[in-house]
């Protein structure tokens, strides 16, 4: 967090999860982490006008996944196009690394941007080991990624614990009150401890007793499978059904979606069946939500559901479209306060 006391704050909350557990190879797990194009453009939209306080469910450093640094993830609301045209050109042309760079100039820029903000803004953070079916691109790059975070001081990122506790105390200057809004990016990590997570729900309906805009991203929605929970000073925890965000509208990563990319992409284990334990929307839908999906898996859809202050997205592929959205709540909220 800046030393500055005059700009506003942001919380950024991101999965510190490495490893996935799959239902199918039974027991297997395989790295995991957050998508960087899904944190990126929110925080280059307000890295001028904010200060960021970051946090991850248990106060670890939270791990980059290698496969949201393949170029098509990189392309935001074209990333359908973008998907068809890398796939093309290497897997019928057989373009190299540095070809595929080349013939992508505006894919590469991007990555690049957003990797240098993350060396200004979240410090060391380990990155995960590629799978077998990681985009080759990425994995030439790996190295070069992991010997350049290395190189960084590490950032301080508070646990949820923390977070709650320093906003009970009176003595303590920050408050939960105090922040502009809350952003937490996908990657299938947050399938790890962002759901079913008591912490995490005290986190969400305090931050709506304080109506703070909170925006998810892709797996990040399942963060609201916890909202159920509260936890007291005491730590004591209890459960309702009937909370804060009941019923809320909210998007997410579909379960067709998730399983083209069980059976051809980066998540797959080559001869092997793969499954995950749960899908997304499913856990959502059966946790009470309003789930819209879009039929396409790369179709962009961001739901502003004002009465919650809760804004979500499907993916990547809307992560431009969540940040921009997310400045005009901002703004909306502002003008609400002046009249």
């Amino acid at each position: 967090m800046s030393d500055s006391t005059t700009r506003p704050k942001a919380l950024i909350v991101i999965s510190s999860a490495r490893l996935l557990p799959l239902s199918e190879p039974e027991g297997d797990k395989i790295p995991t982490g957050f998508f960087l194009v899904e944190l990126a453009a929110v925080m280059a939209k307000f890295e001028k006008t904010h200060d960021f306080v970051l946090a991850t469910p248990d106060g670890k450093l939270p791990q980059l996944d290698i496969n949201g640094l393949a170029l098509n993830f990189q392309a935001a609301g074209g990333l359908g196009m973008a998907t068809a045209r890398v796939t093309l050109q290497t897997e019928v042309k057989h373009l190299s690394p540095q070809e595929l760079r080349d013939k992508n100039p505006e894919l590469l820029k991007r990555r690049n941007d957003e990797l240098a903000l993350a060396h200004r803004l979240l410090g060391r953070i380990p990155v995960s080991e590629p799978l077998p079916k990681t985009d080759e691109e990425a994995i030439s790059i790996r190295d070069q990624v992991v010997a350049d975070f290395d190189a960084l001081p590490e950032r301080e990122y508070l646990s949820i614990a923390q977070l709650i506790a320093r906003h009970r105390d009176p003595a303590d200057a920050f408050s939960l009150a105090d922040i502009d809004f809350v952003h937490m990016p996908g990657g299938h990590a947050p399938m790890v401890d962002f759901h079913d997570n008591p912490e995490m729900g005290e986190l969400l309906n305090t931050l709506r007793e304080e109506n703070v805009p909170v925006s998810l991203i892709c797996h990040a929605p399942i963060a609201l499978t916890s909202a159920k929970y509260r936890v007291d000073a005491d730590g004591k925890t209890t459960t309702s059904t009937d909370h804060a965000y009941k019923a809320a509208h909210i998007t997410t990563v579909p379960k067709y979606g998730e399983k083209m990319m069980l059976a051809t992409q980066y998540p797959k284990i080559p001869g092997k069946r793969t499954r995950l334990t749960y899908y997304v929307d499913v856990a959502l839908e059966e946790a009470g939500y309003d789930v819209s999906l879009t039929l396409n898996p790369s179709a962009v859809k961001t739901v502003w559901d004002e009465k919650y202050a809760l804004l979500t997205g499907n993916g990547p592929q809307s992560v431009d479209e969540q940040a921009d959205r997310l400045v005009g709540v901002l703004r909306d909220k502002a003008g609400a306060a002046r009249s």
